[in-house]
């Protein structure tokens, strides 16, 4: 594993990068302040440069949020979403998960996220009680919700039997410097009850297909993910027979004892890796060429 300042010394090593937005390019709030010229130097270097979100939103608003935390779409080459994913397969139902499910759901998850399948074939329902699946795209509030509010809702869809699709798999984000509970907690909540769940999003193979389509004649040893969640971004990418850097000025900043002016401790990062069975190529303190 090997720790660098930057990702100038990999200039020639790569051709692309998939790169997570949330701990990598922004906080929830602002850009992180190196993304801007990393992003640029990736362009000069002739890499192409795809976006992955685990956001349960369409592409389209995704880039206007980026572009809201001063990020605009001239500064990379393509998204891709879970949200996007997640309701290409309800469109496609190729699969026998998807082409067994209903037309009615039930939609857990903020206002942000309505609409996810707005001009498909599929009717929004009120309570789960009228239901044939649940889209999950996460709490309705994360400010104040955990997943132990939804025990009633996911023991009623549990008698049911009712799937559900997690159009986020990330358990926990960093909104600013506060811990903010995702999709992915509600999900694990639900198949550890017996539950049926389809998952959406890094690390599962269709968010790494669905980038690969963007990169067409680049082969994936000449790719690189860069992102801060072990789980999601390292384990995605070694599952993907990918390169990967690791962010240790995000999700895990805490438990990588990192702090103001002083240097993360690596031994807290190789075990972090190590218990969870994953391993980034390398390691950066934050996202900066």
């Amino acid at each position: 594993m090997q720790f660098l300042d930057g990702m100038a010394p990999l200039r020639d090593r790569y051709d692309a990068a998939i790169l997570d937005l949330w701990g990598v390019l922004h906080d929830g709030v602002k850009a992180t302040p190196g993304a801007l010229h990393a992003l640029d130097q990736m362009q000069a270097a002739g890499w192409r440069r795809v976006l992955l979100s685990n956001a349960p939103r369409s592409i389209e608003s995704v880039k206007q949020q980026v572009a809201g935390y001063g990020i605009p779409p001239d500064r990379y080459d393509a998204v891709v979403t879970s949200g996007y994913l997640t309701r290409t397969a309800l469109a496609e139902r190729a699969d026998p998960f998807h082409a067994a499910l209903g037309r009615r759901f039930y939609h857990l998850g903020p206002e942000r996220d309505w609409g996810l399948l707005d001009g498909l074939d599929y009717e929004l329902v009120q309570t789960p009680e009228r239901a044939h699946f649940i889209l999950n795209t996460g709490l309705f509030d994360d400010e104040t919700e955990t997943a132990a509010d939804y025990a009633g809702l996911l023991q009623l869809a549990r008698h049911k039997d009712l799937p559900m699709l997690c159009a986020n798999p990330d358990r926990w984000v960093n909104r600013g410097k506060r811990l903010v509970p995702c999709a992915g907690v509600v999900a694990d909540a639900y198949e550890a009850l017996g539950g049926k769940v389809a998952w959406h999003g890094k690390p599962h193979p269709d968010a790494f297909r669905a980038c690969f389509r963007h990169l067409p004649g680049i082969a994936a040893n000449r790719v690189v993910m860069v992102g801060d969640s072990l789980p999601t971004d390292i384990r995605g990418a070694n599952a993907a027979g990918l390169d990967s850097l690791l962010v240790m000025d995000g999700l895990h900043a805490e438990e990588f004892g990192l702090q103001a002016g002083k240097a993360a401790d690596p031994a807290r990062v190789e075990a972090a890796a190590a218990k969870l069975g994953v391993k980034p190529t390398g390691v950066l303190r934050q996202f900066a060429w």
